[in-house]
């Protein structure tokens, strides 16, 4: 790997030439923005998200080129297969050893328009509960920084998880908070395709919510609370905190999920694996129809997060080996289940542009252009939360975590936010 500052001296004779953005027609100056990233190679969160910004992306049936000019770049790690370089050339952009200067610009004070912090990806040391320390915490305690000395602030783009501790999730809100400006936090799946494209009717009575999905504990598992919460917000009375996370794997999760209060459980973990596009199959076709008794015997290892509202709602994450995330959810007045799947092709798997980043990006354009984010942090800080215990539970021997400090109130926005077009 090449240390950040051994490449900025490299490259700055190349820098310092291209440096200059392409003529633009005359008008209003373009909002600009800080890009903060880990790593920019193939597949990686920021290269997706910096090419979008750079580049455009497809939007309904035309290209969009991108409504924001990116200012400034701070790339923490350069490793084989680094992009950055090439970025930075094709789009002219300008790299800068620090983030209080991509903020500044090199100056005294904050000379952007908005902050973007892709904290994802990258050689990062792992804690006691291995979870990989990203440095998003950090980062955003130096835009605060820059924030307060500058006297003003700008909107913030956090992506996925806020930390890894409940402390410091809960003080980036209360940072945005305090200090008046717009953050927009959390993964790409609340605004993917649906299939189909459904959403929980604004304030129905929702009795329980059922996330089917696949990957690692505290990466993946984070989709798949998200997958449920952008639905689970929508209920009637809206969020009110979560009080506990049960994290249970293998026979122990099909016996907690046999008990008699688990009905309504079972049911929608159907549900939603009637969503899936990627099931196991033998000679080409599943080889029994679905039911709770076939889950059992071809995902017997499953992992599932038994969350407990504290309304009495309930939310229950299955992390299997299916390849896509698949959302069941039951309204309690009409007996009516409402599923679909959050369209999640991956890059290597079924596409190759990861296309699901499109309606995140222009969201944070959005969000620059206009000082408004279209849904609340509390749903990153409570996906956090939750993803946190979990993390707890499994570390504790996979016993139930209680959760008081998430009493997290909130209500979901009552436009739909998914990519319908």
């Amino acid at each position: 790997m090449i240390a950040r500052r051994s490449f900025l001296a490299g490259a700055a004779a190349t820098v310092c030439a291209a440096s200059v953005p392409l003529a633009r027609a005359a008008g209003p100056r373009r909002k600009r923005v800080a890009f903060l990233g880990t790593e920019v190679r193939l597949y990686s969160h920021a290269q997706h998200f910096l090419d979008r910004l750079t580049l455009g992306y497809r939007w309904q049936s035309g290209w969009q080129s991108p409504r924001l000019d990116v200012a400034s770049v701070f790339i923490d790690q350069f490793p084989k297969g680094d992009l950055a370089r090439s970025r930075v050339k094709k789009h002219h952009l300008k790299l800068y050893p620090t983030i209080a200067e991509a903020l500044t610009l090199g100056g005294n004070q904050l000379a952007v328009d908005g902050v973007v912090l892709i904290g994802e990806h990258g050689d990062y040391p792992l804690n006691d509960k291995g979870q990989k320390l990203y440095p998003r915490y950090k980062w955003f305690k130096e835009v605060v920084k820059v924030f307060e000395a500058s006297g003003r602030s700008v909107p913030v783009f956090n992506d996925k998880h806020l930390s890894t501790t409940w402390p410091q999730c809960k003080e980036m809100v209360d940072d945005a908070k305090r200090l008046g400006f717009p953050l927009l936090a959390g993964s790409s799946l609340p605004v993917t395709w649906r299939l189909p494209a459904v959403d929980v009717p604004y304030g129905a009575p929702l009795a329980e919510s059922v996330c089917v999905g696949y990957g690692a504990v505290d990466s993946y598992d984070f989709h798949g609370l998200e997958t449920a919460q952008c639905m689970s917000e929508r209920r009637r009375g809206g969020e009110v905190g979560i009080e506990s996370v049960h994290a249970v794997r293998g026979p122990a999760l099909w016996k907690t999920l046999s008990a008699p209060d688990r009905a309504t459980t079972r049911r929608l973990l159907v549900a939603a694996l009637c969503r899936s596009h990627s099931l196991p199959v033998e000679d080409g076709y599943v080889d029994d129809p679905i039911s709770v008794e076939w889950a059992e015997r071809v995902l017997p290892d499953t992992l599932a997060y038994f969350i407990q509202h504290r309304d009495g709602f309930r939310t229950t994450l299955f992390l299997t080996n299916i390849k896509d995330f698949n959302y069941a959810g039951l309204r309690s007045d009409t007996d009516e289940i409402i599923s679909c799947q959050m369209f999640l092709p991956m890059p290597g798997y079924s596409a190759t542009t990861a296309d699901f980043f499109n309606p995140l990006t222009r969201h944070i354009e959005n969000m620059v252009l206009t000082n408004r984010v279209p849904y609340s942090v509390e749903r990153t800080l409570l996906t956090s939360g939750m993803t946190l215990a979990a993390v707890d539970s499994i570390h504790q021997g996979y016993v139930p975590v209680q959760t008081a400090e998430m009493a997290v109130a909130y209500q979901g926005p009552r436009e739909s936010t998914f990519w319908q077009s």
